[in-house]
């Protein structure tokens, strides 16, 4: 990273504007301001900053910040700084709060998840992998009513995928996975920076998986978090109320066919209401998609991004059986005209059985539909799909999940057998899948779960 006086020379402790030459701050002032800018730099490490002419105020001798790109020397554009910033801004806050933890004397803690798997797929190929996830979280109460507290974590991992014996293909990383500012009271919060932000009623098909891809046979339940702002207020009678600004986000999530325009906002909100033995709420998000790396043919618009509009009703209550329900209605500005709308409609009951120690059954029925229309109908995807989960013992429990695809025909079974310690779980999973997997296509990376195979994990918390 290189800092530029105007278009020569290097910019270092002094500079020169308007004809006159910056001085050197006091050392306090100096370290503050490093303090603050450092983690900025480091996020923004593939980008050069520069200071060059404005092109109408040259004769002035008047300069302007620009970003620079490494190789080709070009100013980056707006919406690119942006995102960049909001990023930076999510890394920033936390060291700053890591700089003055112990001038405020704020709880500082470390924790973290360790895991090592290996997949067995005859017909496919042998995967093992390892992954540690740190999360680094400190606290402070201001008093007794408003707490700020802030957490990071990276997700690292590593894996080997065997298609033979001399057929090695190797893949690793290591990526911001949660890194977010809070300040929260007893009845309302403000978290902003990379986040985790899911909702809803529904446990196995789930159409508000709108800001994540968690898998539920997954037994970490790892999903990558969105960069932006939320914030939450909890009425006395059990309401509350969600609303939200995203930036810089550009993952296909849960059911979506289309990704986010990354240097565009996306904003939305969520009121929920008791209502009788549940509650009910009403959630909306707009965004705009883009089509330039859409994987369904070209042709869908003459634009290369458009707004979407997203509107869902869920609720969920007790009526001596669990029962809830979610509803999604999809809108699109495509010259398509069989995908300008999508519904998806989840119904869902749980009961738990006096046997034994307690079996635990969760029933879904899911359909997905795209029409021209809002409520005609188009292609169709049904699903429904059977969990039961039972307690071997205080150390063991059981799972198995059933699902089947009616338009394929196809049946998806998992099996999950878990052994648990203080710190350190075994699990062993089987399962029997199509070769062609049809359901949680937005999982990244390759989906070893289709087809048949086994798979042993180990995980350790600390």
């Amino acid at each position: 990273m290189f800092l530029y006086w105007n278009r020569n020379g290097l910019l270092s402790d002094a500079y020169r504007c308007n004809g006159m030459q910056a001085k050197s701050r006091k050392s306090g002032r100096f370290n503050h301001f490093v303090l603050t800018v450092i983690p900025i730099l480091i996020i923004a490490n593939q980008l050069q900053i520069g200071i060059s002419l404005n092109k109408k105020t040259k004769a002035k001798g008047k300069c302007r910040m620009v970003w620079l790109h490494p190789k080709k020397k070009e100013i980056l554009g707006t919406g690119r700084i942006i995102n960049l910033m909001i990023q930076s801004f999510s890394i920033s806050v936390f060291f700053i709060f890591i700089i003055f933890s112990n001038a405020i004397s704020a709880d500082f803690e470390l924790q973290g998840q360790a895991s090592a798997w290996a997949t067995s797929n005859p017909e496919k190929s042998t995967q093992v992998g390892i992954r540690y996830i740190p999360v680094f979280s400190m606290g402070k109460h201001i008093n007794q009513d408003y707490l700020i507290d802030a957490e990071l974590s990276f997700n690292s991992y590593g894996s080997g995928l065997f298609h033979s014996l001399d057929s090695i293909e190797t893949s690793g990383d290591i990526k911001p996975y949660r890194m977010w500012l809070r300040f929260s009271s007893s009845q309302y919060e403000v978290r902003i920076g990379l986040q985790k932000i899911n909702f809803g009623s529904a446990m196995l098909l789930r159409p508000l998986m709108w800001f994540d891809s968690i898998d539920p046979r997954d037994p970490l339940q790892l999903t990558d978090g969105v960069y932006g702002i939320l914030g939450r207020y909890y009425f006395l009678n059990n309401a509350n109320i969600w609303l939200w600004g995203l930036y810089g986000n550009d993952e296909i999530r849960g059911w979506e066919i289309f990704a986010s325009d990354k240097y565009k906002p996306e904003y939305g909100g969520r009121a929920q209401v008791p209502l009788f033995t549940g509650e009910i709420a009403v959630t909306y998000h707009h965004r705009q998609i883009d089509l330039r790396n859409s994987p369904i043919p070209q042709g869908l618009s003459s634009k290369t991004n458009l707004p979407e509009n997203r509107i869902g009703l869920d609720g969920k209550w007790d009526v001596g059986v669990g029962v809830w329900f979610e509803g999604v209605i999809i809108h699109r500005e495509l010259d398509y005209d069989q995908l300008k709308y999508q519904r998806l409609m989840n119904l869902g009951v749980d009961y738990t059985f006096d046997l034994g120690n307690g079996l635990n059954a969760v029933g879904e029925s899911f359909t997905l539909q795209t029409s021209d229309k809002a409520f005609s109908s188009g292609e169709r995807v049904s699903l429904n799909a059977v969990s039961l989960a039972y307690p071997v013992s205080l150390l063991d429990n059981l799972t198995a999940t059933v699902y089947y695809d009616w338009e394929n025909e196809n049946w998806y079974r998992f099996i999950n057998w878990r052994r648990s310690y203080d710190n350190l779980s075994f699990y062993f999973m089987g399962f029997w899948n199509p070769d062609q997997f049809q359901i949680y296509q937005n999982q990244p990376g390759d989906n070893l779960y289709a087809g048949k195979g086994l798979q042993l994990m180990i995980v350790y918390n600390h």
